[in-house]
């Protein structure tokens, strides 16, 4: 008789705060995610309102006091810079991001390749495919060749402090899982692994082809929820299948919700749990 693995359902800090002015705290989402029973959360790091130790080391005390995994640090950065002194300005940034995360005893963060940016909103991104073409004057072979080196001059210190680099699909570089996998190739690092965001392969013409292509990778997944739809865009996924394709890919890591949507996380989180309990038992 086969059996069912389990599901480690966590969630991102984001669903409980999308970029307002307003910050919601950390430690609200923690009492949140234990009322919830879920196994963990993903921290936002401009989210965290403080690099204090003092601060830093109360996130960590109150997670293990309701038993609840920090299991990712989702940092921003990007390394698809023409100057070299940027380029560096944002390694520099994510070496300073590890050894947050190992003070916090978090075992992995969030990275972006980066990418072309033109100096617009999201609505502009989201017009633009991702930003995807390259600056005149350049070629996407630039932007890979700036990505990879950035990520090899962080790895040392990652495996040093025990703490795995996570690659997201988060437009840029990664908008593509061809693109995507061509980084993760190029870096061939057993601390350089990858996330799954299963909203962001929004311009692939396939994306459960998409999924299938990068999840031989995918260490952490971020399960996009929209109830009451969307900040940008809603996409009507089909759970089961992204799941049942990560498990055939030997997937074992955390289901992290990012619920997106305009409906207040306090009525929206408990349907994405059940929704995402429920599709985990039908992949």
């Amino acid at each position: 008789m086969t059996t069912t693995p389990s599901l480690r359902l966590g969630t991102s800090s984001y669903s409980y705060w999308h970029f307002t002015p307003q910050k919601t705290p950390i430690s609200y989402v923690l009492e949140q995610a234990h009322a919830l029973g879920l196994h963990g959360v993903e921290l936002l790091h401009r989210q965290m309102e403080s690099e204090e130790n003092s601060y830093v080391q109360g996130i960590k005390r109150q997670a293990f006091q309701l038993g609840l995994d920090i299991y990712n640090l989702s940092i921003h950065q990007d390394f698809v810079w023409e100057d070299a002194a940027e380029r560096q300005q944002n390694i520099d940034h994510t070496l300073h991001c590890i050894d947050l995360a190992h003070e916090m005893g978090i075992g992995s963060i969030r990275v972006n390749s980066g990418g072309w940016r033109k100096q617009g909103s999201f609505d502009d991104l989201i017009q633009a495919r991702g930003w995807v073409e390259p600056w005149e004057g350049h070629t996407k072979e630039d932007g890979f060749k700036w990505c990879v080196d950035a990520i090899h001059a962080c790895l040392p210190h990652a495996e040093k402090r025990g703490v795995m680099l996570l690659l997201e699909n988060h437009w840029g570089l990664t908008t593509f899982a061809a693109d995507m996998r061509t980084i993760i190739e190029q870096v061939d690092s057993p601390w350089f692994k990858a996330i799954l965001d299963m909203g962001n392969f929004l311009f692939e013409d396939d994306m459960y082809a998409a999924v299938a292509h990068i999840a031989p990778y995918v260490w952490l997944t971020h399960a996009k929820t929209y109830y009451g739809g969307g900040t940008w865009y809603t996409l009507d996924l089909d759970y089961a299948r992204i799941f049942r394709t990560l498990r055939q890919a030997g997937f074992q890591g955390y289901v992290s919700i990012e619920m997106e949507g305009a409906e207040a996380a306090e009525t929206a989180m408990p349907k994405s749990v059940a929704m995402l309990q429920e599709a985990w038992r039908n992949a």
